[in-house]
């Protein structure tokens, strides 16, 4: 069973994370955060970013964070290229989370499928008399 990362801005993956169990009742992932702020040293963030890594005892690990191109993304990609049993999807949304954790019993490529989804169809513009 594959595991999470989520390395994020100050509490975006720690707060999204917790919507998400209280959503479903529970965490059917072994899941982790790390919390990046404006004033870490990001070369000591990579360090404990390993360290959760190795945590996870060589399941594939998916690894979600915030904002493409940014601090928590460049680390992980700097970890993707290091570990080969990582997966980087940027752009995390709480639909996108929720989908993951909702097909947790899946392989790895089924869930970042499933992820990459949830992303894109929890994004939508509201139209008067759509379905809500």
């Amino acid at each position: 069973m594959a595991g999470l990362l989520l390395i994020t801005h100050g509490h975006v993956g720690e707060t999204m994370l917790a919507i998400a169990v209280e959503m479903l009742g529970k965490c059917p992932l072994t899941a982790r955060c790390l919390e990046v702020k404006a004033d870490d040293e990001p070369s000591e963030l990579l360090l404990e970013a390993r360290k959760l890594i190795t945590a996870f005892d060589g399941d594939d690990i998916i690894v979600l964070t915030d904002i493409f191109g940014s601090t928590p993304s460049n680390i992980a990609a700097q970890l993707v290229q290091e570990f080969d049993n990582l997966v980087l999807i940027a752009g995390l949304n709480l639909p996108m989370l929720i989908r993951l954790l909702n097909y947790a019993g899946q392989a790895t490529s089924v869930l970042v499928e499933k992820a990459l989804s949830g992303g894109r169809d929890g994004i939508i513009v509201f139209e008067p008399g759509r379905d809500a």
